[in-house]
């Protein structure tokens, strides 16, 4: 299993915005196109962004790299309009440029060939798994991936995701696949996967981590704490672990269940 590590070269700078493409009223995808090699970016880490023009959102925003295209140069960045900050960003145009920072963070660990992992998403928690499951497919690995929401229009890119395992949905208003939370479907039933992996609401990842423990699986969950700097400076991120309080913006976001003290 190639352990999560994190790049130690750092860039801030304008990058030219290639694509802004809607997925529903509350989702977007930006394509943003580097100037720098980006063919080591690992699934899990992230990016902040300055918004600009604005007295409300003076902080950047911490946004999952969603995908990496290193043949022309681009990453995606999935993002849900929340506040002001995401609804301006929503607001850029073919040929606007953002200021970001990348790449910020530790991924995911990549399991080793031929064997089983499970991921699971809920809602924009499902934005650092499609690089993941692409990462994982090539290193032939059987993915299975679950997407949950509150309904229908929170299950977003599953044409994305099938392209890299088989797909299950779980809503909790029944609007599409199985009723009820994810750690209700059927599938978290199953007890022989080498890794599960997990980003979205932190109860839901709780719910999943314990799952995981009963099981005996191996779990690594993505953080979504508020990272206002992105470098470990600002200490608004830190969450209590085995070894003490730690950022998430620097240690993680991505931790192993097994050092997040939850079960205390």
């Amino acid at each position: 299993m190639t352990s999560n590590t994190e790049l130690s070269k750092k860039y801030v700078e304008l990058l030219k915005v290639i694509n802004n493409r809607t997925v529903n009223k509350d989702y977007y995808i930006l394509e943003v196109e580097c100037s720098h090699d980006i063919s080591n970016i690992l699934p899990g880490q992230f990016v902040e962004l300055l918004v600009e023009d604005t007295r409300n959102a003076f902080l950047r925003r911490p946004i999952s790299i969603y995908d990496v295209h290193p043949e022309r140069n681009t990453m995606d960045l999935l993002i849900q309009i929340v506040g002001e900050g995401t609804r301006l960003l929503s607001k850029l145009k073919k040929g606007d440029y953002v200021d970001v920072m990348y790449p910020l963070g530790k991924s995911f660990s990549i399991i080793d060939s031929g064997k089983k992992a499970l991921l699971v998403g809920g809602g924009v928690g499902v934005a650092p798994l499609l690089y993941l499951a692409k990462k994982l497919q090539k290193n032939n690995v059987e993915v299975h991936i679950l997407l949950g929401g509150r309904g229908n229009d929170n299950i977003i890119e599953t044409s994305n995701f099938k392209k890299y395992g088989k797909i299950y949905v779980s809503t909790e208003d029944a609007s599409i696949g199985e009723k009820g939370f994810v750690t209700q479907h059927s599938i978290m039933q199953e007890s022989d996967f080498d890794m599960i992996y997990s980003c979205g609401p932190d109860p839901m990842m709780r719910a999943v981590a314990k799952i995981a423990s009963q099981n005996n699986i191996n779990c690594e969950v993505s953080l979504e704490n508020m990272m206002a700097c992105g470098i470990g400076a600002c200490l608004c991120c830190v969450t209590p672990t085995t070894s003490g309080h730690q950022c998430v913006c620097t240690d993680g976001p991505v931790f192993n269940t097994e050092v997040l003290e939850w079960n205390k």
